[in-house]
């Protein structure tokens, strides 16, 4: 690592900074979205939020004067957190904007009354993801990696923290795949593909009412319903999986998985989930050390190559997991 022989990728690349740009944002989202009184409320059997009793007390809520009693305090607090997250977003100096990312994770995922699994799963990646940002002396975690052939122990440490928070993350997102796909397998609703009919027709969970014309016909068909039930236990199985996949079929697998959280989000309206989990799902099917590079194309002979719109997926060109596939 960070010598002349390198045997793994560095985990400072623009790829990562997408992911950490993707769970800041869905984390502010649900602040943003969300009034003080929707997100501070009481819960029947925890009483009010934020509960500080236990390590829930070390949140930024509560130490907001009489949080419990008025929401002035935490209206100002929850500001100041999406403030952090959208410079967390932006990608400015990952090194210190780590840890603030981690702890205003820890805070809303500790403090907050209406958790729908994004604020748990964000918690989770932000603080892994803070190990490579650590490390990263970047002023932006858009620019691309230029560390020279050789560093010092401390800096090797950094890197070999960094690429172990990276592959710990990939396997928390395999195992979370698995069990969300096996956990379903018992239920009857399930395993006969009715299931989202339940879903689609939920007055709590169901689609919005510019979308649920749409979605009550599509699960009032029997073949209808039966797709919307076991094609997303398909996708968390080949997620699950992902990590044995050779890497041709892992993009494949991953717009499968981004495609399959973007319908949790229209239909349910779980967007903060869906952002933390898109963030995940990157770090999980793209190369380790790969980076996000324009795509080019060649014009006519003698003409200058000129830059693409869109974008593409570089691997790194170190010996492990080298791919040349773009996304």
């Amino acid at each position: 690592m960070l010598t002349g022989t390198r045997t793994l990728p560095l985990p400072w690349t623009s790829l990562y900074g997408l992911a950490r740009t993707l769970v800041a944002l869905g984390t502010a989202g649900t602040l943003t979205f969300s009034s003080a009184e929707t997100l501070f409320r009481p819960v029947a059997t925890l009483g009010p939020h934020p509960v500080c009793q236990g390590p829930g007390a070390a949140s930024v809520f509560c130490f907001v004067p009489d949080a419990s009693q008025t929401y002035t305090g935490l209206i100002w607090v929850k500001w100041l957190c999406v403030l952090v997250l959208l410079v967390v977003a932006s990608g400015w100096r990952p090194r210190l904007t780590a840890l603030p990312h981690a702890y205003v994770n820890f805070s809303v995922f500790t403090g907050i009354a209406i958790g729908d699994g994004g604020d748990q799963i964000g918690l989770i990646l932000s603080v892994l993801l803070a190990l490579p940002a650590l490390g990263d002396r970047r002023h932006w975690h858009w620019q691309k990696t230029t560390e020279p052939d050789t560093g010092g122990r401390v800096r090797r440490g950094w890197a070999m923290a960094g690429i172990t928070g990276l592959m710990v993350l990939r396997l928390q997102m395999s195992f979370l795949y698995f069990q969300a796909a096996v956990a379903k397998f018992p239920h009857t609703e399930w395993a006969d593909g009715t299931a989202m009919w339940y879903w689609g027709t939920s007055l709590q969970f169901g689609p919005p009412p510019w979308l649920a014309p749409l979605v009550e016909w599509v699960v009032s068909i029997p073949l209808g319903v039966a797709l919307m039930t076991w094609l997303p236990l398909a996708t968390e199985m080949f997620l699950a999986a992902a990590l044995l996949l050779p890497q041709r079929v892992r993009w494949g697998v991953l717009w499968a998985g981004l495609g399959f959280h973007l319908m949790i989000a229209l239909i349910m309206g779980l967007w903060s989930f869906a952002l933390a989990m898109a963030g995940g799902i990157v770090i999980l099917c793209c190369p380790l050390g790969a980076h996000l590079t324009p795509r080019r194309r060649h014009t006519c002979a003698g003409e200058d190559m000129q830059d693409d719109t869109s974008a593409s997926v570089s691997a790194s060109d170190k010996p492990m997991e080298r791919a040349s596939a773009t996304s």
